[in-house]
């Protein structure tokens, strides 16, 4: 079975597919990001719906890679008989659920072998196919696929499969089409298709502000921040797979094909940093939308066309990576309580110049609300709610924002010295009451000696200077003891602590930790150490660039789902401080510097 690393991703902007170094397409949901899979084997077994295509003989390709900076796979192989290659792609500007894969002739006679196994409803239910040879309708009661081809497919069982060979420059085309009624639809042209996708990428790619040192790799990781995007509606998921394990066996496996206010707010900020305001305007237009309602039915996460409704189930028959079970569809933790996401929503609202008074206000309400009670916090743990000092420390990152707004619009004096006021409680109250003077560090709740990787933002905000010695000593706390191979854990996950986060079992550092502790190790001046940690961040790249959540230091595997939108907006960020493109002179001034004010 294929480890998480061994996929590439390819996409459309409203789904997407994950190609094994096979060949074999073994997750795809059909026509949304959300919608159930039509390929899940990487949740079963072949069993489960994929679609294999390489030579007869088998293996892992040769060599893969991105066409540019897109998402047109490549995959070669080179046998004994001649080199042929697989070119994968979905077209953001053609139909919707469209997949399409050539087979070239490179050099010599290639014998080829593809499978294709449809299987509705996430791997359970084999459909009816109609028509035989180059043309074939793949129906059941909610859900029809059709399949266009240059090669004639056979049907075995409930698969559709074809032996042929192909010769240097030769050229067969298969298109895999999501029919919104259970007719065919009208043939594809693959070659005007493709054309239109590598333009369209080359275009996108082009408004890219960054040049500096890691070009490559930061370009790469906004074109997967852009696959993640819902381009119908402008939100943006977390990863565009179910049920990833966070460990092998274990059963912290999660649907992260929702979007979540916050994962949002720090993918549109590597956006906005590197020149895609567009992105971040068509997110705010979507929670504009979300939120019309009001504070009090504000969730931490939606669908992406903004429903509510998430209810988690799981499904049962299907075995999970690697034995990891439950496969869950759903998530439970968008009716938690997660005081961050106040501010960091209104920072990404309050940063770019004039905001959405309306939804500030809403958002503004919801905080003053409930920036004392306690919450889930910023890792939704399933254990009881407790007073997290990242989430309180983020309720005074929203308050900031909005008084720097107000100021800027000349509000009355009378609110300002409210917000002001509130301001400095909330800051005195997290340096009071979150900070363990025998630790010499902040710590993960209220009255706790426990440690928690947010911590490590505190300054990014603005909330403390990085070279205050609470954070130096935060910092070094983190990395003393809260990292496995010089890469951070979100948190201790320690059976035998009572009540750690109501989930058993075990996980691996988390990625987008570990970025943090890059940017927090150039903050207090370790500028060398800072960069060394990126270097090897970027190692764990799978071959062609991709980053899961997390990774196994013991193993040397990706792990959870992927590929991970807070993984790949970790990077971007970090890469722009290192290079001086986001400097300390940029983030928001720290607390002391205009306390005065704030009295």
């Amino acid at each position: 079975m294929a480890h998480i690393e061994d996929y590439a991703l390819i996409g459309d902007l409203r789904t997407a597919a994950l190609v094994a170094t096979d060949g074999s397409v073994d997750w795809l949901c059909l026509p949304r990001f959300d919608s159930p899979a039509v390929f899940a084997a990487v949740l079963g077994d072949d069993g489960n719906g994929r679609w294999t295509m390489g030579p007869s003989a088998g293996g892992r390709c040769t060599r893969r890679r991105y066409r540019r900076h897109s998402l047109i796979l490549e995959t070669d192989w080179i046998v004994s008989d001649g080199q042929v290659r697989v070119t994968d792609f979905m077209s953001p500007t053609g139909p919707e659920g469209q997949l399409v894969r050539v087979v070239e002739g490179v050099a010599g006679l290639v014998h080829m072998h593809t499978s294709l196994a449809l299987r509705m409803d996430y791997g359970r239910i084999v459909p009816e196919h109609h028509g035989l040879g180059r043309r074939i309708l793949a129906t059941t009661e909610h859900q029809n696929v059709c399949l266009s081809t240059d090669v004639h497919m056979n049907r075995v069982g409930g698969c559709m499969t074809a032996d042929f060979t192909v010769g240097a420059g030769e050229r067969l085309t298969f298109v895999l089409t999501h029919a919104p009624e259970p007719n065919l639809p009208a043939p594809a042209d693959p070659v005007r298709s493709l054309a239109a996708t590598s333009a369209f990428w080359d275009q996108w790619i082009s408004r890219c502000t960054y040049a500096g040192r890691w070009a490559d790799s930061v370009r790469r990781s906004l074109v997967v921040l852009k696959a993640l995007t819902h381009a119908p509606t402008g939100s943006i998921l977390a990863a565009v797979t179910t049920s990833l394990p966070e460990n092998i066996g274990g059963t912290r496996n999660w649907d992260f094909r929702y979007c979540w206010l916050r994962d949002a707010a720090f993918a549109l900020e590597a956006f906005d940093a590197t020149g895609y305001g567009a992105e971040v305007a068509a997110w705010t237009d979507w929670l504009a939308r979300v939120v019309a309602s009001g504070s009090s039915d504000v969730q931490i996460m939606y669908r992406l066309d903004g429903a509510r409704h998430l209810p988690e189930q799981t499904l049962d028959w299907l075995a999970g990576y690697r034995a990891s079970a439950p496969v869950r569809i759903g998530n439970a933790a968008a009716m938690q309580v997660q005081n961050d996401v106040w501010g960091e929503v209104l920072s990404v609202l309050c940063n770019r110049g004039p905001s959405d008074r309306r939804m500030r206000r809403i958002l503004l309400r919801g905080l003053e609300d409930s920036w004392q009670e306690p919450d889930n916090g910023i890792w939704e743990v399933r254990g009881p709610r407790r007073h997290f000092v990242h989430s309180k420390a983020m309720a005074w990152v929203g308050v900031d924002r909005v008084v720097r707004a107000l100021e800027a619009e000349d509000a009355t004096p009378e609110t300002l010295e409210r917000l002001r006021k509130l301001r400095r409680t909330i800051h005195d109250d997290v340096c009071h009451r979150g900070f363990n003077t025998a630790l010499g560090s902040f710590t993960q709740c209220y009255g706790s000696s426990r440690l928690d990787a947010s911590l490590l933002l505190l300054p990014r905000y603005g909330f403390l200077p990085w070279n205050d010695p609470r954070m130096v000593g935060t910092v070094d706390a983190v990395q003393s003891h809260l990292t496995r191979d010089g890469l951070v854990l979100r948190y201790s996950t320690d059976a035998r602590v009572p009540n750690c986060d109501g989930i058993p079992g075990d996980e691996g550092t988390f990625l987008a930790c570990s970025f943090w502790l890059a940017d927090a190790l150039h903050g207090i001046g370790r500028t060398d150490d800072a960069e060394a940690l990126f270097e090897r961040l970027l190692s764990l790249r799978n071959d062609v660039g991709l980053l899961s959540e997390e990774y196994d230091v013991a193993t040397g595997h990706h792990l959870g789902n992927t590929p991970q939108a807070f993984s790949h907006a970790g990077l971007v960020s970090t890469a722009l401080r290192l290079s001086r493109q986001l400097s300390h002179s940029k983030e928001p001034a720290a607390f002391e510097s205009w306390s005065d004010a704030a009295s």
